[in-house]
């Protein structure tokens, strides 16, 4: 890799951080978990980006929310949110943001293979939330689908066929030749 393809990954790490930071600010504030663009966010960071340096992003994103900086949904920010009942979707991002890269980097960037991508990384994050708000309230699997999961679906899915459509029609644009 060559020194200009680093520093263009870098300078879309913390665009993608900070895009992140603005689409988490998107809520719909339902309880226990609100509804946010956050996600989608998180689904272009690892589409675009692969899964190293979308997870990275993610990372910084993450890092700048425990740090105090009002990243999170609702302007919060802090360990507490992360300790919280949205803490397993919110840290869950890292992981959701490298399968979708991990999954497009190995089967290309079409619109299928972007939608199952994307599908893979929702996935990822929904077991880490749904796990860790079960573990914190304790709370059954079903229950904990009802509230956690049922809501989020429709708008989700939205979500999944917007990114696969931006990711599949305009990576190459964005990362130029790289």
């Amino acid at each position: 890799m060559n020194n200009n393809h680093t520093i263009r990954m870098q300078v879309l790490c913390a665009l993608f951080a900070a895009v992140t930071a603005v689409c988490s600010q998107l809520t719909i504030p339902i309880q226990p978990v609100p509804i946010t663009l956050g996600t989608f966010a998180v689904l272009m960071a690892g589409g675009f980006l692969g899964k190293r340096y979308g997870f990275l992003a993610i990372v910084i994103y993450l890092l700048l929310g425990a740090a105090g900086v009002p990243v999170f949904s609702m302007m919060r920010a802090g360990i507490s949110v992360l300790a919280g009942p949205s803490g397993g979707f919110i840290i869950g991002f890292a992981p959701m943001a490298f399968a979708v890269g991990l999954v497009s980097e190995k089967l290309g960037y079409t619109f299928k293979n972007m939608f199952l991508a994307t599908l893979a990384g929702t996935a990822v994050c929904y077991i880490m939330g749904i796990g860790w708000f079960m573990f914190l309230t304790g709370t059954g699997i079903w229950p904990a689908m009802v509230m956690c999961m049922f809501p989020f679906l429709p708008g989700d899915f939205a979500k999944i066929l917007l990114a696969s459509f931006l990711v599949s029609k305009y990576r190459r644009r964005l990362l130029g030749d790289f």
